[in-house]
């Protein structure tokens, strides 16, 4: 905990003692008959208190994160509900596992996020275990003009050959070397893509237009870092492990 929230922390419990006292700024008056506490005294009381129960401020955090997630989850809630297809079914998301699964998981993702690469097991375990399982990823380049680039090759590859998107995703994303437009446009050949057609693909600007949707999605989500999922009607930040995820569908369930 930080010496500022400490401070804040202390401050809120003083203001709540003097207006429970009844005192306002300025004003130091008691306000009941039998009460002979001027503000000064009542802060004094309340700061001796914070002093020796200094485990109060702990209480007080958990409980302000507490309400915060709280606070997060509905608004998240409502987020997913106002904008389901383009969260669950925009027609230019890659979709690994079962196409038609009645459980889906949608992961915001940058094929230069480290985390994100380790991710990737996580998401084999899923898919793997659970043949009902649609696995949406929504291209999210947040890292530098070099995943932007990199994802822009994605976005054309994945409409010339759409039956291949998920090998390209696999091969792009589980890479060595740092993701560059050159790096993605040799998988792309690779897997069997003509040069000519994908870079031609790659001018098309509802590639950018697509990028942008995904940004505002992520800004109402709250969501400002790769990987993060979205399961059902919660937001998942971080690359938290297959056993976490695989709780939080389990708990989706009954949702989607």
């Amino acid at each position: 905990m930080n010496k500022a929230y400490l401070l804040s922390t202390a401050g809120a419990a003083i203001a709540f003692a003097a207006v429970t006292f009844g005192f306002t700024a300025g004003d130091t008056r008691p306000a009941l008959a039998d009460t002979k506490l001027d503000r000064a005294q009542v802060e004094e009381i309340v700061r001796d208190y914070l002093l020796k129960n200094p485990e109060i401020l702990l209480e007080v955090q958990d409980a302000l994160e507490t309400k915060q997630k709280e606070e997060q989850k509905l608004s998240a809630t409502g987020v997913i509900k106002e904008n389901k297809d383009e969260i669950f079914n925009a027609s230019y998301d890659t979709v690994v596992g079962n196409p038609k699964g009645k459980i889906t998981i949608v992961e915001f993702y940058d094929y230069n996020c480290g985390f994100c690469k380790r991710a990737m097991t996580d998401m084999a375990e899923l898919t793997k275990a659970n043949p009902d399982l649609r696995f949406v990823l929504k291209e999210f380049p947040i890292l530098g003009p070099d995943s932007q680039k990199a994802h822009v090759v994605s976005q054309a590859f994945q409409k010339l050959m759409p039956e291949k998107a998920g090998e390209f995703h696999l091969e792009l994303l589980g890479g060595q070397t740092r993701a560059t437009e050159d790096t993605a446009i040799k998988i792309a050949l690779q897997l069997g893509a003509d040069e000519a057609k994908l870079r031609e693909a790659m001018k098309d600007p509802a590639i950018m237009e697509r990028f942008a949707k995904t940004y505002d999605l992520a800004n109402k989500l709250a969501i400002t870092g790769t990987p993060s999922y979205v399961i059902g009607n919660e937001v998942v930040f971080g690359a938290l492990g297959a056993d976490v995820l695989t709780e939080k569908i389990k708990a989706a369930k009954p949702t989607l």
